[in-house]
C-alpha cells in the first residue's frame, strides 16, 4: 500500500475525495442522504483505518468497503431509484431483495462505532485510542457480532497505536486537526443519527 501524501501545513481530511461535511441532506424531503456522495465519502473514511493500523484494522476496513460495493450495486441496477439512500433502500425492499439495504444497516453500524471512538478520544485528551474504540465497540458493533467475528475486532481495538503517534499522522497543524476533526465528526454524526431512525421504521425492513 502506498503511503498517505499530507500536503505541508494540510490534513488527512484534506485529502479526502468527499467529506461527510459536503453530503447533501435534504431537510424538505425527509432528511434524504445523497447516495453518491454518502458513499464517497465512506470510502474516503476508510483510509483512517490504514493509519491506524492496516493489518489489524483491515478487517474492519474490508468489512465497511464490502457493504459499500453493496450499496453501489444497488444504486448502479437501478439509478433513477436510488438517488437518496433511503430511496434506494425502499425500492429494494419491493423486489423483495435486502442485499443492499442490510450492506447500509451494517455499514451504518461501522460509521456509528468509528464516529463515537474518535468523538470519545478527542473529548478525553489523555483517553487512548484503544480504550476509546474499546468502548465504541461495545455498545455499537458487538452486539450484533457472533461468537467468530468478536475476537477478529478484538484484537484490532487492542493494536490501536498510541495517541501521541496517531494525531500527528492527521496533521503537522493538531489545533487545525482537532478542529477539523470536530466538526467532520459531527456531519458524520448527523447522518448516522438519520440513518438510524431511517432503518428504525417499518418500511425498511425485511
Amino acid at each position: 500500500m502506498s503511503a498517505l501524501v499530507i500536503p505541508p501545513g494540510g490534513t488527512l481530511l484534506e485529502t479526502f475525495k468527499k467529506s461527510f461535511v459536503d453530503v447533501p441532506v435534504d431537510s424538505n424531503n425527509d432528511n434524504a442522504i445523497a447516495t453518491s456522495d454518502f458513499l464517497d465519502a465512506a470510502e474516503a473514511l476508510t483510509t483512517m483505518f490504514d493509519i491506524l493500523g492496516s493489518v489489524a484494522f483491515s478487517p474492519v476496513k474490508s468489512d465497511m468497503l464490502g457493504n459499500i460495493k453493496k450499496i453501489r450495486e444497488r444504486q448502479l441496477a437501478a439509478p433513477a431509484e436510488s438517488e437518496n439512500l433511503q430511496a434506494l433502500c425502499i425500492n429494494e425492499l419491493k423486489t423483495k431483495k435486502h442485499t443492499a439495504t442490510e450492506g447500509l444497516l451494517w455499514l451504518t453500524r461501522g460509521l456509528d462505532f468509528t464516529c463515537i471512538a474518535l468523538s470519545q478520544n478527542l473529548a478525553q485528551g489523555s483517553e487512548e485510542l484503544s480504550t476509546s474504540f474499546r468502548s465504541a465497540y461495545g455498545s455499537t458493533l458487538k452486539p450484533h457480532h457472533g461468537i467468530l467475528i468478536k475476537p477478529v475486532f478484538s484484537a484490532a481495538m487492542s493494536a490501536c497505536p498510541y495517541r501521541k503517534d496517531f494525531y500527528p499522522k492527521l496533521g503537522g497543524d493538531q489545533a487545525k486537526v482537532a478542529s477539523e476533526l470536530r466538526v467532520y465528526l459531527a456531519a458524520l454524526e448527523n447522518i448516522v443519527g438519520i440513518l438510524k431512525g431511517f432503518q428504525s421504521r417499518k418500511e425498511a425492513k425485511w
